[in-house]
């Protein structure tokens, strides 16, 4: 499904990622672990082609990030820790331009949207503007908008920082059903306690390299 093959990235005399290789078979949920500035986050963007790496290759479904970016790239799925979103739209406008995007039916988008949705609690959240949203709501959204279109691999980074209990807990399932039909997924944490037990192989990154396998 994904191969990270000596993956290098350096800003100026600083090494970000450091010749690191990383497979995830189809069905794997895959963790990175590390202190803020361990190269998490740089890791997961030039594997979804949003920085560019300088040596080394990304391997989607065995099409190389390289040759062949914008094939690589509409096989991924990425949701920052951070999300940026169109504030002026209500949540239920923004689930249904993504879906516009990727080109999902009406009756396919609202049957999906009314099964991953549940996470908000009342549907009426979703009438709102973006911009009454907390950075909890805000997240929720952008991993609705993420699964309505069922991808096949995703990159999350940091997905359980700003969840509650409750909802971190619909998100490892949401996960696994997606594992259970083929999909993997990468994803990052700062704190251990957010990949203890729901992992099928975890790295610890340090400097941008991989110094342990939990």
């Amino acid at each position: 499904m994904l191969r990270i093959e000596n993956l290098t990235k350096t800003y100026g005399d600083v090494c970000a990622i450091d010749r690191l290789t990383l497979d995830i078979a189809p069905g794997e949920i895959c963790a990175l672990v590390g202190n803020e500035g361990a190269g998490k986050t740089t890791l997961i963007q030039l594997v979804c082609g949003i920085t560019k790496f300088d040596a080394g290759d990304v391997f989607i479904e065995g099409l190389s990030m390289r040759e062949e970016p914008f094939a690589c790239k509409s096989r991924i799925t990425y949701v920052p820790g951070s999300p940026i979103m169109y504030e002026f739209m209500s949540g239920i406008k923004y689930l249904n331009f993504i879906a516009d995007i990727h080109g999902i039916t009406v009756d396919t988008r609202q049957e999906r949207i009314r099964k991953y949705s549940g996470i908000f609690g009342p549907t009426e959240d979703l009438s709102l503007p973006i911009s009454s949203f907390s950075r909890g709501i805000r997240q929720k959204l952008a991993l609705v908008s993420a699964f309505i279109y069922e991808p096949k691999l995703m990159a999350l980074d940091e997905p359980f920082f700003d969840l509650d209990p409750y909802a971190a807990s619909v998100l490892r399932t949401w996960m696994r059903e997606i594992c259970a039909f083929g999909g993997a997924f990468l994803f990052s944490a700062s704190r251990r306690e957010d990949v203890e037990g729901f992992y099928d192989k975890a790295a610890i990154i340090d400097n941008g390299r991989i110094v342990h396998w939990l």
